[in-house]
């Protein structure tokens, strides 16, 4: 009898595991059944953008967290996919840093390359997962929205995709049930034209602060003020933009911190991190985790421990992204088919321990991603996803971490050369400071609009 096999999420890693299978199908070996449960109308996960924040359409919590003019914060050197390039699907070579649009192109570009849409029902989150020991399966109960119906399959093994940057991180100030500005986590911005003329307090250190902050700057604010909790970002800041230590409470206006001072704000966004959220899974399957490089309970990563047919993609904090998902995927690919037979529980714990205590060893940016290179390769090399650079990976990642402490607005107009091609980039045709339209046409067009020659020039 055919496996079946129950992928929750298709997202950038539920369409790798998509991908890994139909990778082995088109080089002749038999594939399980694939179905593959998205809770949204289209593909691409994140990347799929939606002004909605709250409810979806569907009365379901909204998954993106992605906003109007994001571009990539890394280079997409470091993300590219080992068997796909950015020269083959744009077809000429495009500048280091897209915007979500461009991203979320390509990433379409794979998957339709690939014919998987096929396996997908969209609209269809899942509610419940609950296995059956007596027959070694899952029952997957799922809510199919285009019919309004509850239905349950069963299925041999289950991928949990769903990913780690949906359900927000809240916390609690004193003081913010009487303010009289705007307060919202960074899961429900979505245009920093919102914010113009605005004085803004963003918290937190990480990437969705410098970044939220940066549109904020770029569209208009009047000021930008971040704060942070152990240590400030530290960067090379505009005029109007200060760090502050943490906040302590506030006001009706005013905000104030740790340090003494305060500040009137007119808006506070909480760019306070994510929660790993598993509300269809039990308490014995459930991961739980902070965001980290290297969460317990995981084989690998990926495989499940106290259940071996249960697996989970992307847990990790991410500094390769698209490509460890596919390391990833492959790997449970021939873990499920058979093609790689598992240590007993006692050695995956072991083996979890081991890479838990090498991660605490960490003490910096470069060690960190130097780790997970590291991690990916081991995937690698265990099936026949394609080789890559590493090493090169991570030397993009340290004139990245460079070009960003030289200037925080100015580090995406530099370029670098695929690693998977050897094809350098561009430049962009306009600075990323003066490119107001991220557009998927403005971006490959080979010329700047009137009014953003206009900006750049200070007309």
């Amino acid at each position: 009898m055919t496996q079946r096999i129950a992928i929750i999420g298709a997202g950038p890693s539920g369409l790798a595991q998509l991908r890994a299978f139909q990778s082995a199908q088109a080089k002749g070996a038999e594939i399980p059944e694939l179905v593959c449960f998205e809770k949204q109308g289209d593909w691409g996960g994140q990347w799929n953008y939606t002004w909605r924040t709250g409810l979806d359409e569907n009365g379901e919590p909204v998954h993106g967290s992605m906003y109007r003019y994001l571009w990539s914060n890394g280079p997409k050197e470091a993300l590219e996919f080992a068997d796909y390039s950015f020269d083959e699907h744009f077809g000429k070579p495009i500048a280091s840093y897209p915007p979500r649009e461009v991203l979320w192109d390509y990433i379409k570009g794979r998957v339709e390359k690939a014919g998987v849409r096929q396996y997908i029902r969209f609209n269809s989150p899942v509610r419940n997962i609950e296995f059956n020991a007596d027959s070694n399966n899952f029952t997957v109960t799922v809510h199919d929205h285009n019919k309004d119906e509850v239905y349950s399959e069963v299925f041999d093994f289950v991928v949990v995709a769903s990913g780690h940057f949906s359900t927000p991180n809240v916390p609690q100030y004193p003081g913010f049930e009487h303010f009289g500005g705007r307060i919202l986590h960074a899961h429900d911005f979505r245009d920093a034209l919102e914010f113009k003329g605005k004085d803004i307090l963003v918290v937190g250190s990480s990437y969705s602060a410098e970044d939220i902050g940066s549109q904020c700057y770029k569209y208009g604010a009047r000021s930008i003020t971040s704060c942070y909790r152990s240590k400030p970002m530290g960067y090379k800041w505009p005029h109007n933009w200060e760090e502050k230590p943490a906040m302590t409470h506030v006001d009706v206006n005013t905000v104030f911190f740790a340090d003494g001072t305060s500040k009137k704000i007119d808006a506070i966004i909480l760019c306070t991190g994510y929660l790993h959220h598993f509300p269809f899974l039990p308490e014995e399957l459930r991961l739980k985790t902070n965001n980290r490089l290297w969460p317990l309970n995981l084989y690998k990563g990926v495989v499940w421990e106290n259940n071996t047919r249960l697996f989970y993609l992307g847990m990790q904090d991410q500094w390769y992204s698209f490509n460890m998902f596919d390391a990833q995927a492959w790997y449970v690919r021939d873990v499920i088919m058979g093609r790689i037979e598992l240590p007993a529980l006692d050695a995956m714990r072991a083996h979890s321990a081991e890479w838990r205590e090498r991660e605490l060893q960490l003490s910096s940016d470069k060690e960190s991603y130097e780790y997970q290179g590291s991690y990916i390769q081991d995937l690698i090399d265990a099936t026949d996803y394609p080789n890559f650079d590493i090493p090169a990976v991570n030397e993009t990642f340290l004139k990245w971490k460079k070009h960003k402490k030289q200037d925080i607005m100015t580090f995406r107009d530099y370029s670098f050369p695929s690693i998977m091609t050897g094809t350098a980039s561009p430049a962009h045709h306009t600075p990323w400071l003066y490119a107001l339209d991220d557009s998927l046409e403005a971006y490959l067009s080979d010329t700047p609009k009137a009014d953003e020659i206009k900006r750049a020039s200070g007309q």
